[in-house]
């Protein structure tokens, strides 16, 4: 069984992204998979850009004559040290772009961008021009060759805009021409504008984003730094002769992931670079609502099932529930209030409900809230229609994200499928073993570190764990419990684990005739 919600299932892009990035969770066991991380990734390699560009800036001479000879100081006379941190300072930067444009494309193919979330993908799309020029002034301050390829093409580009009086490209004639006051202007564009700029552009990216992961895990910013130390060692930068504008440079070593555009404007021209520019902007920003989507229902409030406990407000990942003063005239002080503009219909706040309980005799069962088109009562209805079946089955309860859930169904299996397993209410689980019957349940979510609305897969951990409110309760057999999490598409391996578990359910079963129940405890976790 699906939720209303099955539209949402993972198309053929999106199946196919998990499939190539299955081999990445075996090497990196899901949790560290760099692809989970993409975000936190390029603003780990922006601190690492960062702190490297201080140590060099303490050496760098602002000056026509000085740029170049402190940086080629610290390349050649200062190799261990600035010369490698020069090294680790272009790998992370040209890093950040890599991690930075594998997280758009990937935010798109999940359609991680649409419906409330616009804010976070607007708000992003500045951060691309914001990353090249950081870029593009870092090479100006090199001031060789290349320095002056890119310094000649940028005033070119400018020049095309009708902003300035004067043209940029004079700046450039001639050697006598540059002034030493450049560097000085562009060290503290580099240094310290676009520093300030990109702290507030990444702190308006995450505004409506709660808990936002905003470092890697430990493990894999050890290994990227690792491994860019390595490339910088054993490929080291240099500089290209210096800068003489009294002549054309021959041969260049072009940085793709920050310079593509000046090739591009030498086969084509400046316009034609600022349309790509310009249109491509454009496109990004307005892919979340390009095609118009139809928004699923928002989850609603019943004051009557409200407590006004909070719990719903402090677990939903997109802060779309306020604590308010109560509106009826019950005894407490606060109910909820749902901001339909952020509600994404995740059903994590009916997970957290501590009204949601199906072992609650009223008809149509109802909770304090809960999403309109799968209330507490289809949750209870799906786990009861099987129950003539249930004794000796196992009852799977999947994600509209993850594995589909649907294809491992069977005699001695019933499914259900919701848009995130942090919509189950730990009481369900408890009801589908004591009072419907079934041999074990199993929940089969995202990928650790990947959950399509963030943080499903740790808070049904954590109300496991009863290290989350509400918690699974004691009496539950931890041992008849499976978790399991998984990239969509990985369904064969969902079947094994299923299968595996169904016989570890028999020997249960085989050994709790002979002894006491309650000696036997383990609980099977599989990553």
């Amino acid at each position: 069984m699906t939720t209303p919600q099955a539209h949402a299932l993972p198309g053929s892009a999106r199946r196919l992204l998990a499939r190539l990035e299955m081999p990445l969770s075996r090497a990196f066991d899901g949790v560290h998979n760099p692809m989970h991380h993409l975000g936190a990734l390029t603003i780990f390699f922006f601190y690492v850009a960062l702190v490297t560009g201080i140590y060099l800036f303490i050496f760098y001479r602002t000056s026509l004559e000085g740029a170049w000879e402190s940086v080629e100081y610290l390349t050649h006379e200062q190799w261990y040290a600035g010369g490698i941190l020069r090294s680790l300072h272009r790998y992370a930067s040209d890093a950040a772009v890599i991690t930075l444009g594998l997280h758009i494309v990937r935010e798109m193919i999940r359609s991680r961008h649409k419906g409330p979330r616009w804010f976070s993908w607007l708000t992003g799309v500045p951060l691309i021009w914001i990353v090249l020029w950081f870029g593009i002034s870092g090479y100006w301050m090199v001031w060789d060759e290349l320095a002056q390829y890119v310094a000649v093409g940028s005033a070119r580009l400018m020049d095309w805009l009708p902003i300035f009086t004067d043209p940029m490209s004079r700046n450039f004639i001639s050697n006598e021409a540059v002034s030493s006051r450049l560097f000085t202007l562009i060290a503290f564009i580099h240094l310290v504008g676009l520093p300030i700029i990109a702290v507030l552009a990444i702190w308006f990216h995450l505004l409506r984003v709660r808990r936002p992961r905003i470092n890697p895990t430990r493990k894999l910013m050890l290994g990227s730094l690792v491994a860019l130390l390595v490339l910088s060692v054993l490929v080291p930068v240099y500089s290209h002769p210096p800068a003489d504008l009294d002549r054309v440079p021959l041969s260049l070593d072009i940085d793709w992931f920050y310079l593509a555009i000046f090739p591009l404007m030498s086969l084509t021209s400046e316009g034609f670079v600022w349309l790509v520019a310009g249109g491509g902007t454009l496109v990004l920003a307005a892919l979340p609502w390009l095609p118009p989507a139809k928004k699923p229902p928002v989850a609603e409030v019943h004051l009557p099932d409200c407590t006004g406990c909070g719990f719903c407000a402090e677990d939903c990942p997109y802060g779309a529930i306020d604590m308010v003063e109560r509106s009826d005239e019950r005894n407490f002080k606060l109910e909820a209030k749902v901001n339909p503009d952020l509600c994404v219909s995740c059903g994590i706040c009916t997970g957290s409900c501590p009204s949601s309980s199906p072992f609650r005799q009223r008809r149509p069962l109802t909770t304090g809230i809960e999403m309109p088109h799968f209330t507490m009562e289809d949750f209870r209805l799906q786990i009861d229609v099987a129950a003539d079946k249930a004794r000796g089955a196992v009852l799977v309860f999947g994600c509209d994200h993850g594995p589909r859930v649907e294809r491992v169904a069977g005699p001695k299996t019933h499914t259900v499928s919701l848009p995130c397993v942090g919509m189950i209410p730990p009481a369900g689980i408890d009801y589908a073993m004591r009072s419907t019957g079934y041999s074990g349940v199993a929940i089969a979510g995202c990928e650790g570190c990947d959950c399509h609305h963030r943080l499903g897969d740790d808070f049904t951990r954590q109300r496991i764990e009863r290290e989350r409110q509400p918690g699974l309760r004691k009496r539950v057999p931890r041992e008849r419990l499976l978790t399991v999490w998984m990239k969509t598409g990985d369904e064969t391996r969902l079947d094994q684990k299923l299968t595996e578990f169904g016989k570890h359910l028999a020997d249960l079963s085989g050994e709790e005739e002979q002894t006491d129940p309650q000696e036997s405890g383990r609980r099977e976790e599989v990553q």
